[in-house]
């Protein structure tokens, strides 16, 4: 079972598409065509258009230019008429301003480390809203009618392959993913189990399983929402790694062996093998400043893929830069190749993302500093 409601990765369009904002445009007004509003004649209005700016520089690298999905890290498809007819506002606004925890899905608010100002993530909504096409439906709201023990036994059967056994960890999106519990209403998720997300792997279960056992996976999934905390939350870090910070890091040492160029990719335990070396090299984190601040490898710099421009003068052209992500090819692909297009030769990415890298024990950092 694969329920396609959230945004968990991290964002950007093609190369071509950024450089040429009336192409932006232009998939903009096929997106929000009607049959009663022509495309040669729909103007977007300045939200629209602001949202869709925004979405095809940070969004489109992994949710797709049109919002199908799966374009990387099998990010969701947001402009599903499942998704869209049924998801609120509300659940829109904290994903995209919170990200998910334990998924490639950025926290893109100001106020969590990201770039984005309250009326940006407005503006996002209201783009997506345009790729909305069918009336909401009415939703079920009530409290989950089922059995958690029997509920466990059937996701077990039929969720876990795809979710992970307690929501978490599987191919697919994080359902149990706390941000995402939270803001999820029982007729949202009644609805995705129900209908599924037509044109995904995600079934529609209604016919096979019935309101009953639905019901029971509702309940059981609901055992997985911690309680609401009593204790206020810590606010989160405003401090952004806003200058460059060292590069390259042993601007004395021997020149890497081992690195291939762009757009082929550099295995990880070569990469840690040059570092050990001390070899010549600069480490740049092509994901949002909110990840860098929550870990990045030791010795990195936050170069975002998706405004490196003020970083490229200090950025040295005579040293290696290794960029990465955590997707793990898609938003340090598309630093790299920004890179390249500004004149630097020696650029490679890190083949397998953080998350090998963390799974072989080597050094990362959290915080501002590198």
């Amino acid at each position: 079972m694969i329920i396609a409601w959230g945004l968990p990765c991290a964002l950007l369009v093609s190369k071509g598409t950024f450089r040429r904002p009336k192409l932006v445009l232009r998939f903009f007004v096929l997106a929000c065509a009607t049959a009663s509003v022509a495309c040669s004649s729909y103007e977007p209005t300045r939200g629209q258009r602001r949202g869709g700016q925004l979405y095809h520089r940070m969004c489109a690298v992994c949710h797709g230019p049109t919002g199908a999905g799966y374009r990387a890290d099998q990010a969701p498809a947001v402009t599903h008429p499942e998704f869209l007819g049924s998801v609120s506002n509300d659940f829109l606004r904290r994903a995209i301003a919170g990200g998910r925890s334990g998924t490639t899905m950025s926290a893109w608010a100001s106020e969590r480390g990201g770039p984005l100002a309250a009326a940006d993530v407005d503006a996002l909504i209201t783009f997506m809203r345009a790729w909305q096409r069918r009336a909401r439906p009415t939703l079920d709201e009530g409290a989950p009618a089922g059995d958690a023990v029997r509920g466990n036994e059937i996701y077990a059967r039929e969720c876990a392959r795809c979710h992970g056994p307690r929501g978490t960890g599987g191919p697919y999106v994080n359902i149990g993913e706390p941000g995402l519990l939270s803001t999820a209403s029982n007729g949202f998720l009644r609805h995705a189990i129900r209908h599924g997300r037509p044109g995904t792997p995600m079934e529609g279960f209604a016919p096979s399983l019935g309101d009953t056992a639905i019901e029971d996976i509702l309940a059981f999934m609901r055992t997985w929402q911690p309680p609401p905390s009593h204790t206020p939350p810590t606010p989160p870090s405003k401090a952004l790694p806003l200058t460059l910070g060292p590069v390259p890091l042993n601007p004395q040492g021997p020149e890497p062996i081992g690195f291939k160029p762009h757009p082929a990719t550099t295995k990880a335990d070569v990469i840690k093998g040059q570092l050990d070396r001390h070899a010549k090299m600069a480490l740049l984190d092509a994901r949002a400043p909110s990840d860098y601040l929550n870990e990045h490898i030791a010795g990195a710099v936050s170069v975002p893929f998706y405004d490196p421009d003020p970083f490229l003068s200090a950025l040295p052209k005579n040293a290696w830069l290794v960029c990465y992500c955590a997707c793990p090819h898609a938003e340090s692909g598309q630093l790299a190749s920004k890179l390249t297009a500004a004149g630097f030769t020696k650029v490679t990415v890190l083949d397998e993302g953080l998350g090998f890298w963390r799974s072989r024990k080597y050094e990362t950092h959290t915080g501002a500093q590198p």
